[in-house]
């Protein structure tokens, strides 16, 4: 069993995660506990360190409260550079491999099928690595980012994604216009979805309990239906 330590809040159990590496040493991590029957392990990954993001943001706590409600472990982590994981910032290169590492904890600590969440740079991080991983059943992406502070992203990779994917963003997001973030779902392979929240910005400030409701309407009905399961 890993080192960790352990926060007990009623039936759920918080741990530390003390042995998760990643290229650049060690990565501060936290892991909510799931059900002894959970199906599938969670992944959740933290927006632009440099903007301020970290693995306590809003928008990544209420993505692993909602995969959580299926008594789902979630793990989030702090990019390389940022809280106390080791390294330094590396402009989504070497987070690619974080996103690597930590899924190999996954697997190794459950052995189970994976799921994958970002949001805004962690989603751009994460699916470019989880599109390729044959471990990786479904992927959401929160606040997708197109332009932002001066970056651009390109998902071209998403044409040969094949994995369900959810895709959450603010009809208002600054950094993801309405009109680029749907041509760039509809370019991406299907299976897909996309659910926009009405005037909410980049953040979903006030909207979180939209965003958590549309995540777990998507799990429900690609991981827990007949019709939808894989």
């Amino acid at each position: 069993m890993p080192e960790t330590k352990e926060i007990h809040a009623g039936a759920a159990v918080l741990r530390t995660i003390e042995d998760l590496r990643g290229p650049a040493g060690r990565l501060e991590a936290l892991l909510n506990s799931g059900s002894l029957d959970a199906r599938y392990a969670v992944l959740v990954c933290h927006p632009h360190p440099l903007g301020g993001g970290t693995m306590h943001n809003k928008v990544v706590y209420h993505t692993m409260k909602a995969f959580q409600s299926f008594g789902l472990p979630v793990l989030r982590f702090n990019f390389r550079g940022t809280g106390l994981s080791e390294g330094q910032h590396d402009n989504g290169r070497g987070e690619q491999e974080d996103v690597r590492a930590a899924l190999d904890w996954l697997e190794k600590e459950f052995d189970l099928p994976l799921v994958f969440a970002g949001f805004s740079f962690g989603s751009y991080v994460g699916l470019r690595v989880c599109c390729g991983d044959a471990r990786v059943k479904g992927a959401v992406a929160l606040g997708l980012p197109v332009h932002a502070e001066g970056r651009d992203y390109h998902y071209e990779f998403l044409a040969k994604c094949a994995i369900p994917k959810l895709f959450v963003s603010g009809s208002r997001d600054q950094y993801g216009p309405k009109a680029q973030v749907e041509a760039e779902v509809a370019a991406a392979a299907p299976p897909k979805e996309l659910v926009w929240v009405e005037d909410a910005d980049h953040f979903f400030a006030g909207r979180l309990d939209e965003v958590q409701k549309a995540i777990r309407a998507w799990y429900e009905a690609r991981f827990l239906s007949p019709a939808g399961n894989v």
